[in-house]
This record gives C-alpha cells, sequence and structure tokens, in this order.
C-alpha cells in the first residue's frame, strides 16, 4: 500500500512538472477547482486546478497553478482581454540520455531545438537545429516544457536573452518574442482558420511513420475547432496528398472549400472532412 503511494505520487509529481503545475497533498475535493492554495501563514502560492483520484475523492495528491502563471496570465487579461502567448517558431525536445550520448552532450541540461520554423523570430535571430538552449535571461532551462512555458508566458514583443550550446560554443542570442495568432494569418478564411499549426519535429515525424503538420492550439469557437480539430493532432495528407510542412499545407488547403484530412491522434489514424 505504502509501495503503491509512494508510485503514485511520483507520477504525479512527473505529471506535475511536465505540466508546469505545481503538486501539493492538500486536502483538495470535487468543486474546490479555482480556489486559493495557501501556505500556514496566508501566503498564497497557487489557484488549485485538479486531483488525481481513482475513487473520485481526496487522496493527497492534487494540482495547482503556481501564483507566478497566474500573475502573468492576470496581468495580460487585465492588459489585452486575452492571453497572447509568446513565440519564437522553434520545436524543441527533452535532452534524453540516448540523444545526450548521440551529440556528445555529457549532462547538459535544457531544451533541445529540433526545428526552426523558416522567417520565424527564432530563424532571424540565428538558432539552429542541433543548439541547445540552456538559459533565458540568465535562468537555467530545465526541459522542454520549462522552455515553452516561460517563453508563452513571455509579453509579445519583448526582447530576451537565450544562453545556446552549439557544438563546443556558448553563444549568447538575443530574440524578440512573436504572438501564435501571427503564425497562422495565412490560413485566415481557409478551413483550417483559428488553428496554430508547426512543422512536426524529428521524433515526432518518427513516432508518426512520415512527415506532417503538428496542430498546436484550436481558437475556440473557430472554423478549425467547429471542424472537429484538437491541439496535438497530426495532419500527415490532405486528400491523400501528403504534406510535411505548414509551408505544403496551407497551399494546399489555401483555396479549398472541402477536404479530407488524414489525421494522426492519440495514436490513431483516421480521415476527418472539413467544408
Amino acid at each position: 500500500m505504502f509501495d503503491l503511494a509512494a508510485r503514485l505520487h511520483t507520477i504525479a509529481a512527473s505529471v506535475a512538472i511536465a505540466a508546469g503545475a505545481a503538486l501539493t497533498d492538500a486536502s483538495i475535493n470535487p468543486g474546490n477547482s479555482g480556489g486559493a492554495l495557501v501556505t500556514l501563514d496566508g501566503k498564497l502560492v497557487g489557484i488549485n486546478t485538479a486531483i488525481l483520484s481513482p475513487a473520485g475523492a481526496n487522496v493527497g495528491i492534487g494540482f495547482a497553478v503556481p501564483t507566478t502563471m497566474v500573475v502573468s496570465v492576470m496581468k495580460q487579461l487585465i492588459a489585452h482581454g486575452e492571453v497572447q502567448r509568446g513565440r519564437l517558431g522553434v520545436g524543441i525536445q527533452d535532452i534524453t540520455p540516448d540523444l545526450a550520448d548521440a551529440l556528445g552532450l555529457g549532462d547538459l541540461r535544457g531544451a533541445l531545438v529540433a526545428n526552426v520554423e523558416p522567417g520565424s523570430a527564432a530563424d532571424r535571430a540565428g538558432l539552429k537545429t542541433g543548439d541547445v538552449v540552456t538559459a533565458v535571461d540568465g535562468n537555467a532551462v530545465r526541459s522542454a516544457t520549462d522552455l515553452r512555458n516561460r517563453i508563452g508566458l513571455t509579453p509579445v514583443g519583448s526582447e530576451i536573452r537565450l544562453t545556446v550550446k552549439r557544438g563546443s560554443e556558448q553563444r549568447e542570442i538575443e530574440v524578440t518574442t512573436t504572438s501564435e495568432s501571427r503564425t497562422s494569418s495565412g490560413l485566415s478564411g481557409t478551413l483550417l482558420d483559428g488553428a496554430i499549426l508547426r512543422d512536426a519535429s524529428a521524433p515526432e515525424s518518427g513516432a508518426a511513420g512520415a512527415s506532417g503538420v503538428v496542430i498546436e492550439s484550436v481558437a475556440a469557437d473557430s472554423r478549425a475547432d467547429r471542424a472537429g480539430l484538437r491541439a496535438g493532432d497530426v495532419i500527415v495528407a490532405v486528400n491523400r496528398t501528403p504534406v510535411s510542412s505548414v509551408t505544403e499545407l496551407r497551399r494546399t488547403i489555401s483555396k479549398a472549400a472541402v477536404a479530407a484530412l488524414e489525421l494522426l491522434r492519440d495514436g490513431a489514424r483516421f480521415l476527418l472532412v472539413i467544408r
């Protein structure tokens, strides 16, 4: 029993870290989402979000959005009426032991750049595939999720300094974040209006067995949302024509009135017709 509880806490901690959430054993029950997570001396440390519960009741494993993230979101809502996530235009991944061995990275920590979108902020700043981002504005980067969260919560138009390891050299690269919405401007008015897309990274293409385009997010009640597309879907073909990049997909979909998308979702491959 104690071994099972320890394993559950270990798994939950991994989930919390991956999502950028805080893990707590405070008594959180259904209906508590949105409530305050406070310390014994009354300091707010997070907003309760979810629990890991086999039976629907509290078992001592809960998740909360950290106050640092809450404050950032709050400021953007007050200023813009929406959350404008910063973006660089790179595909990133964690450094696994196998990758570290293959690339000779040793015990280097950070986020590996898997691809750079042509014309993106990252491309203009000089980031290259194979670079390892180890710090943002002097603060160490622990993982790909860590970097993604930091960039996403950085106000659009902010200039940040990335510490990058390229081969045996360490470089400082300054880059200005752009808005996610700008990356999908070529899809406005098309069947995929409302979707944020990027080229699939090498590991994602390997898992799919083909190159493709990843849907990073879908705006609520947009044309893409109403068609049934979801964040995380991978588009590998349109009307039986393979697509390996956002550029190819835009060209294929730009004037189409109806299209059959070949999608990968949760390991399953299927066709979705959009009009």
